[in-house]
């Protein structure tokens, strides 16, 4: 812990984060400033109110000298680019910048675990604390929960936290204990600016990192592993990989249940039959939990009854209902085709209906077609994307395409057609017709949820 008392802290951004790291210094007597560069919404007053009580000074609608002067440490929110104007004029004024995890780091001895992933990295890190907090304190933040520096004050044994690649690259002082990456596919080019900036930021996090999980099947990690000197020359006694059954160490998939090996020595966890999330990329986000939670020496059979007993969380492949005859998922989350590939190659030899579209990030498609034509029946779209998603569909041999303007309506077509799946999966962002994911998720499952 550190002396911060009478310092003026800057919080960059009125954010989830930037708001639990303002309480938490208040506490320990700083002078603390958020500045925001959107205007103050009526839905802000409360927190302002609550957060101006504790003396905290606050202001929307720009970043003026009076807050920006004689700064002892700055905070930023993931959202903040490093070549925003705020960012820059304080790195040139020498003010130090951290993120949030970095001061939870600062402020707990208890080890973090940083899941990151372009993919998969919410189901992860909500399936790894829900294993380990079966014998320790172990919640589930970043991304997911509250923030790291919210926990801090609870005594965790763990922090089990999901890490964006906005959170990792502004981190200069984690060392995690366990740092696992679930994939890496293109997100995330416009803040980053280039596809290799988003990969170093979330490489980071393996720099300083006691024990290290990487996806046996996603060739950019595996190529990157054999270049990092950190793996080689006999140094990855630390090193774990999952779903490759001939590493040392790591985690993989055999006769139908799911191993864990360590320096050689392999037993079985868990039969698949078991495990209550369905699809490849589940069994992987599975192997990941089952690895960190050998690491930190949960038994196994703590970590079967927890996997059994887990619910994934909602917008992820999410089961909504049985509905005559017709199962229906909710995988709103899948906002890139990478991930809605991952869900479409889950249903095998099944009469598949996939809602997708919405805001498009205007990645290629090639991969995402390819999963529809060997996958699904039906695609109804909506959105934004749909003219976009529609020709590269028909470019491909696809041509069984069904445009709709609204959820409701797709969802009322889909049932239409008696399915054995209906399965929402957009490939898109969500900004055109939703505020974010989870209202599409909602919009879906209420709509789903409401038939009689």
């Amino acid at each position: 812990m550190r002396d911060y008392k009478d310092k003026k802290i800057l919080i960059m951004g009125f954010s989830l984060s930037g708001k639990a790291a303002a309480r938490y210094l208040a506490d320990k007597g700083c002078n603390i400033y958020i500045t925001e560069h959107r205007e103050q919404k009526p839905d802000d007053e409360k927190e302002v109110n609550e957060l101006t009580s504790k003396g905290i000074k606050i202001e929307f609608g720009g970043h003026s000298d009076e807050f920006l002067k004689d700064v002892d440490l700055a905070i930023t929110s993931p959202s903040v680019p490093l070549d925003s104007e705020l960012y820059l004029k304080l790195k040139n004024n020498g003010v130090e910048i951290i993120s949030e995890p970095d001061l939870a780091y600062w402020e707990s001895d208890a080890p973090f675990i940083a899941i990151t992933g372009t993919n998969g990295k919410t189901t992860t890190t909500a399936l790894t604390s829900h294993i380990l907090s079966t014998q320790y304190k172990a919640p589930a933040c970043g991304n997911i929960g509250d923030p790291p520096i919210a926990e801090v004050n609870n005594n965790p044994d763990y922090f089990v936290c999901e890490m964006s690649s906005y959170q990792a690259v502004h981190s200069k002082y984690l060392k995690p204990k366990v740092a696992c990456w679930t994939n890496f596919t293109p997100d995330h080019i416009t803040w980053h600016g280039t596809l290799k900036n988003y990969f170093d930021a979330k490489a980071k996090l393996f720099i300083n990192s006691e024990y290290d999980i990487l996806n046996g099947q996603d060739k950019e990690l595996m190529k990157w592993r054999a270049e990092n000197k950190k793996w080689q020359n006999g140094n990855d006694k630390k090193l774990y990989v999952f779903d490759k059954e001939d590493e040392k160490n790591g985690s993989y998939i055999k006769d139908n249940a799911l191993y864990f090996k360590k320096d050689g020595k392999a037993e079985k966890v868990i039969d698949i039959k078991d495990c209550p999330l369905v699809g490849h990329h589940n069994y992987q986000n599975i192997m990941c939990g089952i690895i960190i939670a050998k690491i930190v020496g949960i038994t196994n059979e703590n970590i079967k009854s927890a996997i059994m007993s887990f619910k994934a969380p909602e917008h992820r492949l999410e089961k909504v209902r049985e509905y005559n005859g017709i199962t229906f998922y909710n995988d709103s989350k899948a906002t890139n085709p990478e991930a809605s590939i991952v869900a479409i190659d889950s249903f095998n030899n099944q009469n598949v209906v996939l809602i997708a579209g919405g805001r498009d990030k205007l990645t290629s498609l090639d991969e995402f077609c390819d999963s529809v034509n060997k996958h699904i029946t039906t695609v109804i779209l909506i959105g934004e994307a749909t003219e976009r998603f529609d020709e590269n569909l028909k470019k491909n041999g696809f041509n069984n395409i069904i445009k709709e303007s609204t959820m409701e309506s797709a969802i009322d077509k889909s049932i239409e057609l008696h399915p054995d799946v209906v399965l929402l999966s957009p490939a898109c962002a969500s900004f055109d017709m939703f505020t974010g994911f989870e209202q599409r998720g909602k919009v879906f499952k209420d709509y789903v949820l409401s038939k009689r």
